[in-house]
């Protein structure tokens, strides 16, 4: 199985990134994690992003706030696919984030999950790796089958 990636632009945005993490976890999707700066350290950004794909990833995850450009920046140097997760910072709580991260010029695309959507990125990933992976894929089913039940239990419970 490829490997997923995630970068983050400051270690602020661990919490948001633990969700990613955790979700790699419980499907057993291997990842590696660094802190990479869109603006302090553009060099290692694309170092990095240029050599992804021979390095055995399959898919990138970007984590950043405020002036989020480490999506972009990420995908202008790699065809792998690149997901940003904007995170909540600053005066505006995410929607810069979230622009600068959803507003990409064509022909750079970056799939974007909500303002601090860590579980939702890795989910994202894990279904690229999946189109290659029978047994990923199979995690993937097995854990739509678990959340539809838990919410059914939920209904259940709630008319008792």
């Amino acid at each position: 199985m490829k490997k997923a990636a995630i970068i983050m632009g400051s270690d602020s945005d661990m919490p948001v990134v633990k969700k990613a993490t955790d979700m790699f976890d419980s499907l057993g999707v291997p990842y590696e994690t660094h802190i990479y700066s869109a603006h302090r350290t553009p060099e290692y950004v694309s170092r990095f992003a240029k050599s992804a794909r021979e390095n055995g990833f399959g898919v990138i995850i970007a984590a950043a706030g405020m002036a989020a450009h480490l999506a972009g920046a990420i995908a202008a140097n790699t065809t792998l696919p690149v997901i940003g997760i904007p995170c909540a910072s600053g005066a505006f709580g995410g929607f810069d984030a979230l622009l600068s991260t959803v507003q990409m010029p064509t022909g750079i695309p970056v799939a974007t999950v909500a303002v601090g959507g860590g579980a939702n990125a890795a989910l994202l990933a894990a279904q690229i790796l999946a189109t290659e992976d029978a047994e990923l894929a199979g995690k993937l089913d097995a854990k739509r089958i678990k959340d539809a039940e838990a919410v059914l239990a939920k209904d259940a419970a709630l008319s008792e």
